[in-house]
């Protein structure tokens, strides 16, 4: 039996020396790759490398002392020195009622193995609470004023009862907020020092690209002070935070707490506004997003002036050029901004701008999505007169157009706004699927229907129309009956849908039973034997797609391409 105990320790002994002279040979390989290459005068031949098995020579081996240490990349101290003292720790309190607003508790569905522990948990939360307590937050946030001017986002202060701003020297001031921009997530607040602050000041960041350098400066955690750097990872990132998201991505670590704090550029020029993260942990995984100076200093100036943003306003709703509609309206390629609908009394009201136009260009900025149309124009000073370049019946032609104010677009925007009532963003954006629901008859308000005439889901018509097929669809005249039958307003003019094929390319683009086909390939339709010919025309042109106006029972339009083949 002891043979068989010490052989594997004499097993172990050998690779552990096998594993010692392999680490030597790595590292006198290492060594060699450091060193400057041996140089062999012309005509004289190289030396022959040793035989694998000899051992070399001691005084072949390089000596270490001639390897070149790495010092790392430049240093940013210098340029985090001088920034440190502008950059400042925002702390806010908030006193809650718990008998104000509180729901109730969420609970585990019925029958999850924690279930039990799940609801315990939270009414044990809500047990444990007074009639009132505090609730506290840590953010960031920047100096741009000597006299005491601070950015940070809104979402760090909202809601504060009070806001105290900690400087790097220890000193705090109450602060007081001048203005918020919950579209942005951007705020203004104001301080009163004894004497003049550090600020810093907003550089151009349209100028910056993937793969610069940048430096986050905030507080983390609550560990202010701390200075990350990395490079611009993306741009133009949408979110869904907001109608004009437009942010810049970095790997430079941002946690809870680097919130409003600022992205300097190496000039130490604040090129965005830390703002959120991705993270299923919470911490810093590298993707983090800024709002972009470009933005923000704007949206700024306005706050600092007026204590409130000023934006222009369009008054157009729009929707995204696909590649179906693209090739139907003859364009290289999908971009622009489709308008499907102009507000009654907004600032195109006046028919310089039409339903069907594709906006290209707009006060000379390329719109080449139709989320860029939202931020260009409530960038746009209120009343300022602009250039639009849009694509009309084929060809391109521009137009000039006086803008509005948003905030004062409510009144005219009711009659012809989203159904969700949204205007945020100077051009109405209907949700992608809100016209699942606003092309459905509301049957409070609907006409009893006509004696005879079959329900509205049925998606068959009265005996006196005349349905004829068309791209899947059976269509009819707009008649009193139909009317009645699908609930379609007064107002609403075109071609009625009465029936659309299962599996058809209109089916699969959404069209259904009490649609109205308003215009096809922009122009207006009277009957059906007017979309059959429109139709066969656009097919004898080599079009693959036809562009369909779409009304719905309530009026709201939308454009939608289909398929010919």
């Amino acid at each position: 039996m002891a043979p068989r105990n010490r052989s594997p320790f004499r097993r172990t002994l050998a690779l552990l020396a096998g594993v010692a002279i392999l680490a030597q040979a790595g590292m006198s390989e290492v060594a060699i790759a450091q060193t400057a290459p041996e140089v062999t005068a012309p005509g004289v031949a190289a030396p022959v490398p040793a035989a694998p098995l000899a051992p070399a020579a001691p005084q072949q081996t390089p000596p270490l002392q001639g390897v070149v240490p790495n010092n790392g990349p430049a240093s940013v101290a210098d340029l985090a020195e001088g920034l440190l003292d502008a950059v400042v720790n925002i702390s806010t309190s908030q006193n809650v009622k718990d008998d104000e607003g509180v729901g109730p508790a969420p609970r585990a569905p019925d029958g999850s193995p924690f279930q039990e522990f799940f609801n315990d948990f939270f009414n044990k939360q809500q047990g444990g609470k007074g009639p009132n307590h505090n609730v506290s937050s840590l953010g960031s946030g920047f100096v741009i004023d000597p006299t005491g001017y601070i950015v940070t986002n809104n979402h760090v202060i909202e809601g504060a009862d009070d806001i105290e701003v900690n400087f790097a020297n220890g000193s705090k001031l109450k602060a007081k907020l001048i203005g918020t921009d919950t579209k942005t997530d951007l705020s203004v607040l104001k301080v009163e020092p004894r004497t003049p602050l550090k600020s810093v000041k907003f550089g151009d960041s349209s100028t910056m690209r993937i793969g610069d350098w940048v430096m986050a400066i905030g507080n983390p955690f609550g560990f202010g002070g701390s200075v990350t750097v990395g490079i611009i990872s993306g741009r133009g990132r949408n979110i869904n935070a907001g109608p004009y998201d437009n942010f810049i991505q970095t790997d430079a670590a941002i946690n809870k707490g680097n919130s409003g704090g600022p992205l300097f550029n190496m000039k130490g020029e604040v090129i965005g506004i830390n703002t959120a993260i991705i993270s299923p942990s919470g911490g810093s995984i590298g993707i983090g997003f800024s709002v972009p100076s470009e933005l923000a200093s704007g949206v700024v100036e306005q706050l600092r002036e007026y204590g409130e943003t000023r934006r222009g306003w369009l008054g157009v709703r729009i929707q995204p050029v696909t590649d179906d509609i693209a090739d139907s309206l003859g364009l290289d390629t999908a971009k622009g901004a489709l308008v499907a609908g102009v507000i009654k009394g907004g600032p195109v009201d006046d028919g310089s701008i039409k339903a069907g136009d594709v906006i290209l260009k707009f006060d000379g900025k390329t719109v080449n999505e139709m989320r860029d149309l939202p931020r260009v124009v409530a960038e746009s000073t209120v009343g300022k007169e602009v250039d639009v370049v849009v694509l009309r019946d084929g060809k391109e032609q521009s137009v000039k157009v006086k803008l509005g104010r948003l905030e004062d677009s409510d009144q005219a925007a009711a009659g012809g706004a989203a159904p969700d009532g949204s205007q945020d963003d100077g051009v109405i954006t209907p949700d992608p699927d809100e016209n699942d629901d606003m092309d459905q008859p509301d049957t409070g308000d609907q006409a009893p229907p006509v004696p005879g005439a079959p329900a509205p889901d049925q998606g068959q018509v009265s005996p006196d129309a005349t349905p004829k097929n068309v791209l899947g669809l059976s269509l009819s005249l707009l008649s009193p009956e139909t009317r009645k039958a699908f609930g379609i307003a007064e107002s609403v003019d075109g071609v009625v849908v009465t029936e659309v094929a299962p599996g058809s390319a209109s089916a699969e683009k959404g069209l259904k039973p009490g649609d109205v086909i308003v215009e096809v390939a922009q122009e207006f339709m009277k009957s059906p034997d007017a979309v059959a010919a429109k139709v066969k025309s656009l097919k004898q042109e080599g079009r693959r797609n036809a562009q369909l106006m779409i009304a719905s029972a309530n009026g709201d339009l939308r454009f939608v391409a289909v398929p010919m083949e």
